[in-house]
């Protein structure tokens, strides 16, 4: 019986892994232009590291992660997010006695056991950026242009970019308070998450995605209403850097993200004709996230892009580029004696940095055309006894059709004169 790839994971085969290089380099591009550098994370972590980082009472903690037991009776989750694992990282192997602050850069798979659909999966992929250890608003509003750059520079329109401030330590438990007394007496109308949520963590309400729970939140308070003097001075700097930049951006005094971990700025980015996966970056502050992790009280801000919404938003606007597979030359052995011939002559080109290929499967003449046609090379070497004994190929030009009996020996120079034409 055929065994399929598990539910919520999707492979990527050839004929579109193309378009995942291009995003991705672009997604480099950006980070090198901004002066961030690339981390990579274990797949695996302990699991005190993201009940300490994202929190206990998170849907990623309570209900999404794919957590085992390994042979050590260590309970390890495949991580459902990476910003908490580039944090372990940074303490671990004291980054923070290098100059500061730490840019750091990923990209790569995350997993979440979550109800799969366009654009959301159980293995996805996300790019992502941190900057750690600076605590004013210019890096927050850096990390947020860097975010709009990378989409733009994709050539995505449609964009909104959201804006809210969750507070801090300090002013957040006044508006806990204004919360539980918003929603007291609307308990039992709340789904039993949010139900749940009214006790530990009442901003989460906020986040819920049951209509019944959004609808009953609409004339919730907001929280910029609560922010302390540094919070609120926080919110307003960043504010007047993006728009001294010529960034546009709307307040959405509901957005708190799914996350524990956020202080002061939160921010998300929606590609609003996606539809309900309409958010294709999200991030935040996270002071707190570092000191929670074992470290100084140091200060932090990210983001995450889900790389399957961005090609998918690419797709529906047609922006993604043509991805054509090409080789420069296909040698064609005629029979066994050339086989060797051919061999010696591809190994040596691509020595030289020319694609080639050559036949391996012992097609007649006309089928090795006819694949080389489809692959499509430019160009085809015809080895047959002929040439074999005369040490020179029989070189044709795939476009126009000419062909011309040619040392072996010249088949480079030929080659490289004919590309750069």
């Amino acid at each position: 019986m055929l065994v399929n790839a598990p539910r919520g994971t999707k492979d990527v085969l050839p004929d579109t892994s193309g378009f995942w290089q291009y995003v991705e380099s672009r997604a480099r591009e950006i980070c090198k232009i901004y002066g961030y550098h690339e981390i990579r994370t274990p797949i695996f972590e302990h699991t005190e590291l993201f009940l300490r980082g994202i929190g206990e009472t998170t849907d990623i903690v309570q209900k999404e992660m794919y957590t085992f037991e390994d042979r050590g009776g260590r309970s390890i989750p495949l991580r459902p997010e990476n910003t908490a694992a580039v944090v372990r990282a940074f303490l671990e192997h004291k980054l923070y006695a290098q100059p500061q602050p730490s840019k750091l850069f990923y990209i790569g798979p995350m997993f979440r056991y979550d109800r799969p659909q366009a654009g959301r999966l159980r293995q996805f992929h996300q790019f992502g950026v941190e900057a750690i250890s600076s605590p004013g608003p210019t890096v927050d509003a850096e990390i947020i242009l860097l975010a709009v750059q990378f989409l733009q520079s994709l050539g995505l329109g449609d964009l909104k970019l959201y804006l809210n401030s969750v507070g801090c330590p300090q002013c957040r438990p006044h508006y806990r308070s204004k919360l539980q007394a918003f929603y007291q007496d609307k308990l039992p109308q709340l789904c039993h998450d949010c139900r749940s949520r009214f006790d530990r963590n009442p901003m989460r309400i906020l986040d819920c995605k049951e209509n019944a729970c959004a609808e009953l939140s609409q004339d919730v308070p907001e929280i910029v209403d609560c922010l302390c003097e540094e919070c609120a001075a926080h919110f307003n700097q960043l504010q007047n850097l993006l728009k001294a930049a010529g960034t546009e951006f709307h307040l959405n005094p509901r957005l708190v993200r799914g996350l524990d971990y956020y202080t002061k700025t939160a921010f998300e980015i929606q590609y609003s004709p996606l539809g309900a996966q309409s958010a294709v970056c999200g991030g935040g502050r996270y002071d707190g996230l570092i000191e929670e992790c074992g470290g100084q009280p140091t200060p932090g801000i990210g983001f995450a892009i889900g790389l399957e919404r961005v090609l998918l938003a690419l797709e529906k606007q047609a922006l993604l580029p043509p991805i054509t597979p090409s080789l420069d030359l296909y040698a064609a052995p005629l029979d066994e004696n050339a086989v060797a011939v051919a061999f010696r002559l591809v190994s040596e080109l691509r020595r030289s940095k020319i694609s080639c290929d050559m036949d391996v499967m012992g097609r007649s003449l006309k089928a090795q055309l006819k694949y080389a046609s489809q692959y499509p090379a430019r160009f085809v070497a015809i080895i047959g006894d002929d040439e074999v004994r005369q040490n020179k190929v029989m070189l044709k030009n795939m476009k126009t059709g000419d062909q011309h009996l040619i040392d072996i020996a010249d088949v480079r120079a030929k080659l490289l004169t004919e590309m750069e034409e």
